[in-house]
């Protein structure tokens, strides 16, 4: 697992192309320790995940799983990792030079933005092994159109990047030579808005909504002026009417570099 830290963001490498970057046991718990480490960092603003070789993740190491029993299949940390980056406080962008399955996908669902070449294919391969996609489909379910969904989940059929844009899993295909731009256009983006604000944002997204919409409502404008009004809130509104960077904007500050 490669890990750096560059101008506010946190780049993640899955680095066992051997084994086209399965979820074994030793890529899932430095993949935990990484998310949560990043989590805690104040510096870090934006989470990346990347890849080595040519496939982002081929979901679970099924070596691993082949003696597996009922309650030790070796995912049992898997719900937490995609609970981590699901709930991340810092928007988390996935990075896709290389096809995902089964697993890798549901890395790909739970990222706020993910970006793929054009030339990437997912699948969800769990009912051809017999087995169900039942984890991944926390993440997954809530990003596609559901007839597709069903499609896909049932069918086990593999499509390509322009579907997965269509269907909501994926937010970009590029070319190959556009990846890492489009990549970099959507960190600057994200490192623009308020740590806060974008931490209140995610969750408000993913939160259920309350049962009226005058109860709806009240709820979304106490926490409009709890952001109006504060700290945060105020500095980005001076830095507006002053025609200048909000003080939580990174500025270059170098990178550190942490490879395992």
């Amino acid at each position: 697992m490669r890990h750096r830290v560059a101008n506010g963001t946190a780049t993640i490498t899955l680095d066992s192309p051997r084994n086209r970057n399965a979820l074994s046991a030793t890529l899932r718990r430095e993949l935990r320790a990484h998310l949560l480490a990043d989590i805690a960092d104040e510096s870090v603003r934006v989470i990346v995940l990347d890849h080595t070789g040519p496939v982002f993740c081929s979901g679970m190491d099924l070596r691993e799983s082949r003696d597996a029993t009922a309650g030790d299949q070796g995912v049992n940390e898997f719900p937490e990792i995609l609970e981590l980056i699901w709930t991340s406080p810092k928007p988390v962008v996935a990075r896709l030079a290389g096809p995902a399955r089964a697993g890798g996908v549901g890395l790909v669902a739970a990222a706020d933005i993910a970006v793929a070449v054009d030339t990437a294919t997912f699948a969800f391969s769990e009912v051809r092994l017999g087995v169900v996609p039942a984890v991944i489909s926390v993440t997954v379910l809530p990003r596609l159109a559901a007839k597709a969904a069903h499609e896909l989940f049932l069918t086990g059929e593999t499509f390509d990047a322009a579907r997965a844009v269509d269907i909501g899993l994926l937010n970009s295909a590029v070319p190959a030579d556009r990846l890492d731009a489009e990549i970099d256009r959507f960190t600057g983006m994200l490192a623009k808005g308020g740590p806060n604000a974008l931490a209140a944002t995610k969750a408000m997204l993913r939160a259920p909504r309350a049962g009226s919409l005058a109860e709806e409502f009240a709820e979304m404008l106490a926490l409009s002026a709890r952001h109006f009004a504060g700290e945060e809130g105020q500095e980005g509104i001076r830095a507006f009417a002053e025609k200048r960077l909000p003080g939580w904007v990174v500025a270059d500050a170098g990178s550190t570099d942490d490879t395992r």
